[in-house]
């Protein structure tokens, strides 16, 4: 499982769960979604899907993220489809702290291809990925921050 925190300063877990909330804005911050095509409107009840685009013709794909459980400013637990890389548990949690809360993602595959040659080289690229979506994350929350 890779597991990546960041320590976002100012900040606070009720915040970063506006950020959440709000699934038409997750291809601003999430890397490799391209194109948010729905996001259901009770969004992250479990159960509520967001739809989305990744990659780039010949290798675009159109797939969901399924929200699996929730707890208002603090988890956030998803299923990502990708086919055919298959499936990856994502989870959010966000701890406060003194100055600020520090949001985590653990994420790992769960089905298909990519659980099949689940490795510790897939692990890296896997938080490599993640400390540039919680960097534009918090960007985004920022943002969000400012305009209200």
């Amino acid at each position: 499982m890779a597991r990546t925190s960041r320590t976002m300063t100012g900040l606070s877990p009720a915040q970063v769960f506006l950020a959440l909330h709000d699934g038409y804005t997750y291809d601003r911050w999430v890397v490799g979604t391209r194109n948010i095509r729905s996001a259901d409107p009770e969004w992250p009840t479990p159960g509520t899907e967001i739809h989305y685009t990744i990659g780039y013709a010949p290798l675009r794909k159109d797939d969901k993220t399924v929200a699996c459980a929730y707890e208002p400013d603090v988890k956030l637990e998803l299923e990502a489809h990708a086919w055919p890389a298959g499936t990856a548990r994502i989870c959010f949690t966000v701890e406060e702290v003194d100055g600020g809360c520090v949001v985590h993602i653990d994420e790992h595959p769960l089905r298909g291809v990519a659980a099949t040659l689940h490795n510790p080289v897939l692990d890296l690229l896997i938080k490599i990925r993640n400390v540039e979506t919680l960097r534009r994350l918090e960007q985004r929350i920022r943002q969000m921050v400012v305009h209200r």
